[in-house]
């Protein structure tokens, strides 16, 4: 009896860390989710994966293909290759201006749209103010409205400020339509940073904006480069505005320059897939080389701190 109550003492007598020595029964549950993933056999991971890597890639391969193989073959592999329809776009087709413009639009977007939401951004994330619940609605709501409904109102506007066939038309409109999301992510991003860091600059007698500059900006990275990479893809595959506001052939963007190949009887289909390729390859390298901070910046800016 004796060696009982003893037993039962001991069970209960906290380890020396002040707890119980088993482990939290939330430590039970990702080990046995562990244990679950590594007993899933490895074709019924892969075997999904590859199905959705092939439907992905083929496009990408098909339109290679018809860049690089000569005019009217039609064989499936892309040997002998030619340049043929890259010179033609290029020079030819003026796609060395295309890409140009959009170049000029897609980094001149990246800026403008980094520095409004990293001021927007701060200001959410740091201030409190009568209107920012409304502010913040307002901001999630404008990201219902489709672009295609603004134009009117905005080639209006641009009209009236002799802004048509102009790049800056499209960088101001692409600008507005990215700040919404941009200044949401930003915000979430500053909030994960202690304001306690601020706090001590201000002590040591730093302003807000050097604080700011010294202590909080280089810890933004990942959420700029998140923010900045978004912004400039999106506004080298947009369409829709620079055809509207961009009508003189030296001001046009390559989305716009690859529907001047569609015609209307006829499609140049090694043309069209060698402006694809040049469209494509900005957008690769960029994501190539970003990967690592556009995972990391968007998660953060999607978890409120």
């Amino acid at each position: 009896m004796t060696a009982a109550l003893v037993e039962k003492k001991d069970a209960r007598t906290p380890g020396p860390s002040g707890g119980n020595d088993l482990p939290p029964p939330s430590s039970h549950r990702r080990t046995k989710r562990e244990r679950a993933f590594d007993d899933v056999p490895r074709w019924q991971i892969y075997l999904p994966l590859g199905i959705y890597l092939l439907f992905t890639l083929i496009p990408f391969y098909w339109m290679f293909l018809f860049a690089v193989r000569p005019a009217g073959s039609t064989s499936l592999v892309p040997w002998p290759m030619t340049g043929e329809h890259f010179n033609k776009v290029w020079n030819e087709r003026s796609f060395a201006i295309f890409f140009q413009n959009s170049m000029l639009v897609g980094v001149a977007t990246l800026i403008a749209t980094t520095l409004v939401a990293l001021a927007g951004g701060y200001a959410l994330a740091r201030f409190n103010f009568r209107i920012k619940g409304a502010f913040m609605l307002a901001l999630l709501c404008s990201q219902f409205i489709p672009g295609a409904l603004m134009l009117v109102p905005l080639f209006e506007i641009f009209k009236n400020l002799q802004m048509i066939n102009s790049l800056g038309s499209v960088v101001i409109a692409e600008t507005v339509f990215q700040l919404p999301l941009s200044i949401i992510l930003i915000s979430g991003f500053i909030k994960n940073v202690p304001i306690s860091l601020e706090e001590a600059a201000w002590v040591d007698g730093c302003s807000r904006f050097k604080a700011f500059r010294t202590v909080v900006l280089p810890l933004l990275r990942p959420g700029l480069i998140a923010v900045g990479s978004f912004a400039f893809v999106h506004s080298w595959n947009h369409f829709l505005f620079a055809l509207m506001f961009l009508s003189e052939q030296d001001k046009q963007t390559i989305p716009v320059g690859l529907n001047t190949l569609i015609g209307a009887d006829s499609v140049d289909l090694g043309a069209l897939a060698a402006g694809g390729v040049i469209a494509a390859v900005p957008v690769v390298i960029v994501f190539a080389f970003i990967q690592k901070w556009l995972i990391t910046g968007f998660s953060a800016g999607a978890v409120k701190g």
